[in-house]
């Protein structure tokens, strides 16, 4: 069983018709603004900050519940998509167990034994 989950989604937008930083970060803050204070997310522009035409936005957010942390991030792919002058082009999301993350032993493998095991215990004194 794993103790959360961490959700992230990162998606590009266009807006070929813009012409300077400053007209873009007019319409990519907004929504990056936005997002943060309708969902339970952290957001954050990942790339593209120098170019006036394109931007890599991140959205992150961590739950005990999978299909929770599933649905928010889709709501907030879909709250993106519907509220900017610009294109989604890409979109990409995961959802990892945070146990993988964290190299927590895994309880169903006995090879690995439980998450109380002398070698985890070893791993948080580090």
């Amino acid at each position: 069983m794993d103790s959360g989950y961490l959700g992230v989604l990162t998606l590009r937008l266009e807006m070929p018709w813009v012409s300077n930083l400053k007209e873009k970060r007019a319409l990519v803050r907004p929504v990056v603004e936005r997002l943060k204070v309708r969902f339970p997310v952290t957001v954050a522009r990942l790339d593209g900050l120098d170019a006036h035409d394109w931007e890599l936005i991140g959205v992150a957010t961590i739950s005990n519940d999978r299909e929770w942390v599933e649905q928010t991030l889709k709501l907030a792919s879909d709250y993106v998509a519907s509220n900017g002058e610009y294109r989604v082009t890409a979109e990409e999301s995961a959802v990892t167990p945070l146990g993988d993350l964290l190299g927590y032993p895994d309880e169903d493998d006995p090879d690995t034994g439980s998450p109380a095991g002398d070698e985890f215990l070893t791993g948080l004194r580090r």
